[in-house]
């Protein structure tokens, strides 16, 4: 019943921290629209050295303010990263689950949330990247009914000193 950290959730606890961030996505599907760009912070911190709790607050496009949770641990029994996803600007709750890279650099998470652009739902990956303990990415990337993935987001985080 009780767990015990794994290597894999003292690597998710290089996110614990204060950062900000700076963001670029689509504004839809025209190439041509230039990319919306907003900015934030994010206040992560570990739950019981299980899980890493990422508190983020930021500006959205159109001038709202956005906040949202990520969770992520790690299921030892299912060899998966786990998690999950909301935000104050939508009603969908996203659950995570993935694997990282060889390197241990890239944790890949999988999940399915509502079309963009009509009804019935689509694959989604969120994937982090450590670039080191001061810096790290979170794009986000969707699966077209075609099966060929399109990265929509791009944040870049930096560690508040």
């Amino acid at each position: 019943m009780f767990a015990q950290a794994q290597e894999e959730h003292q690597w998710l606890a290089q996110l614990a921290g204060n950062w900000t961030f700076e963001s670029e996505c689509a504004a839809g599907p025209d190439p041509a629209q230039p990319p919306m760009k907003s900015t934030g912070k994010v206040v992560a911190r570990t739950l019981g050295g299980m899980w890493v709790l990422l508190e983020g607050e930021g500006d959205t496009p159109d001038g709202q303010m956005c906040q949202s949770i990520i969770t992520l641990g790690y299921d030892a029994t299912a060899q998966k990263f786990v998690g999950s996803f909301i935000a104050s600007v939508m009603g969908q709750l996203w659950i995570y689950s993935g694997t990282r890279d060889a390197a241990k650099r890239v944790l890949v998470l999988d999940t399915v949330g509502p079309k963009f652009d009509g009804p019935g739902t689509a694959n989604y990956q969120d994937i982090f990247e450590m670039i080191d303990q001061d810096h790290w990415t979170l794009s986000s990337q969707l699966q077209g009914d075609d099966g060929n993935w399109t990265k929509f987001m791009t944040a870049h985080y930096h560690r508040v000193k």
